[in-house]
């Protein structure tokens, strides 16, 4: 039986996020899948600066207007200008 479950590690044991319906005692194999962080590319500091500053610029440049819809549909988020 295959069951996929989140759990968080807490205090030296696997804490289940949700209802197992397991026997008590029940020997599992545990296949841990940490979170998929990517390094960074670019590690010199003023590069990172640099890249940073022109990211909250382009944000700035570009706002989401006002009026804008809570959710977008799929076909708003992929509409090409």
């Amino acid at each position: 039986m295959v069951q996929r479950l989140k759990a968080i590690y807490q205090g030296g044991a696997f804490i289940p996020q949700a209802p197992c319906d397991l026997p008590e005692n029940s020997e599992v194999e545990l296949i841990i899948e940490g979170p998929s962080i990517l390094p960074p590319t670019v590690t010199d500091p003023e590069e990172r600066k640099r890249i940073l500053e022109e990211l909250i610029q382009n944000m700035r440049d570009n706002p989401i207007p006002a009026d804008a819809p809570a959710r977008f549909t799929r076909e708003e988020l992929h509409e090409r200008h």
